[in-house]
């Protein structure tokens, strides 16, 4: 599904408070130089509320700083919220885009039934970030790979202690200027494979962009840290055999072949950045593979020399290549092995596109700004 993004909202009317004390101009252009990532926050965020008698109501563009909670508001006590991320990228002429944030919005939208809370209207969440880059369009890098990391969340905010769906949530919008991910570029890292956890079960959140999954997956990434790996790749939660998804990002396969294949269930999250790098390699003669992968096959392939590369994608690391599978019990791959052509290509034909540097002919981008 395409939303039409050129549409504004006729019935949503942005109340805007500017921020008395933005960060001076020199200070922001020296963070902007070297941004780390999502530590350093924009001057000023969305909020929109909702009830459940008054629907989406009273959005506003404020200055970032604290929210107020009440100690019993839901979401401390039952995690009932979700969350998105996306990138604004400034081109050669100054203008801002962002990439496929209709299909952001229409992802928040599925973690939102999954998750019990309201469904923000797709045109509400485009006009929301158009609003935001309004008043802060400045903190968007301009040097190569900069980029400024959007992230929408919504969350259940009624003072109650029941189980049950809240009937007062907020949406916001906040935004920090980001560099690359990973502070070695773009060459191969080393994956941990865990064993003894599972991201998600089936019948779960999986699919859904909720905070839960993250925190589930973070004893696992503690201990991919502890063996020198740069992420940890998750199996199914049923058998423990399938390839499933990183701690934040897809995976996807390179056969000798020309074959690009990526996991699917319905325990994984359909990553936006992994369904445009799939086109991509659909549209320059690849065959996608979208189906169960066992580890099996992955270890199998690696030894045998018909998998001749993997990656990684996602929102904030874009494409970054897997060198090595490293578990208690067997190590594949090797780090001193560059990247592979189709991971670089691939790579690279994306951000072209983000950045402006080539058309664009799947009308993926959308102008923020103006």
């Amino acid at each position: 599904m395409t939303i039409p993004l050129q549409m504004a909202p006729k019935d949503l009317v942005f109340q805007v408070s500017h921020n008395d004390s933005p960060m001076p101009a020199a200070e922001r252009d020296a963070i902007l130089a070297d941004p780390p990532f999502g530590s350093v926050f924009t001057d000023h965020m969305v909020d929109i509320c909702w009830s459940e008698k008054g629907g989406w109501h009273r959005p506003r563009v404020q200055p970032y700083g604290p929210i107020a909670m009440d100690p019993a508001a839901a979401v401390l006590h039952y995690g009932q919220e979700i969350f998105e991320g996306l990138k604004a990228y400034r081109h050669a002429d100054g203008s801002i885009w962002s990439f496929r944030p209709d299909q952001n919005a229409l992802r928040m939208q599925r973690s939102a039934k999954r998750m019990a809370l309201p469904e923000l209207p797709a045109d509400y969440f485009l006009e929301s970030l158009k609003q935001l880059i309004a008043v802060d369009g400045a903190w968007v890098p301009s040097a190569p790979e900069m980029s400024l990391y959007i992230r929408p969340y919504m969350y259940a905010k009624e003072a109650f202690l029941g189980v049950r769906a809240a009937k007062k949530v907020a949406f916001y919008i906040i935004a920090a200027p980001a560099g690359p991910y990973f502070s070695g570029g773009v060459k191969p890292v080393s994956i941990w494979l865990s064993t003894d956890y599972s991201r998600a079960g089936k019948g779960g959140t999986g699919q859904a962009k909720t905070g839960g999954n993250y925190a589930a997956s973070l004893v696992a990434q503690a201990e991919a840290a502890e063996h020198g790996c740069a992420q940890v790749l998750f199996l199914d939660s049923v058998e423990g055999k399938y390839l499933e998804e990183l701690g934040g990002m897809n995976i996807v396969l390179v056969y000798k072949d020309g074959r690009v294949v990526t996991p699917q269930s319905d325990t994984i999250l359909q990553g936006i950045t992994r369904d445009s790098i799939l086109q991509l390699a659909e549209d320059a003669g690849h065959t996608v593979e979208r189906r169960p992968v066992t580890l099996e096959e992955w270890r199998d392939g690696v030894e045998s020399g018909d998998i001749v590369e993997a990656f990684a994608c996602g929102t904030a690391a874009v494409v970054t290549p897997i060198g090595q599978l490293k578990s208690k019990d067997f190590t594949i791959g090797d780090l001193d092995q560059p990247a592979g052509p189709l991971t670089l290509a691939l790579r690279e034909k994306l951000t072209d596109i983000q950045y402006g540097r080539q058309p664009d002919p799947y009308g993926w981008m959308f102008r923020l700004d103006g």
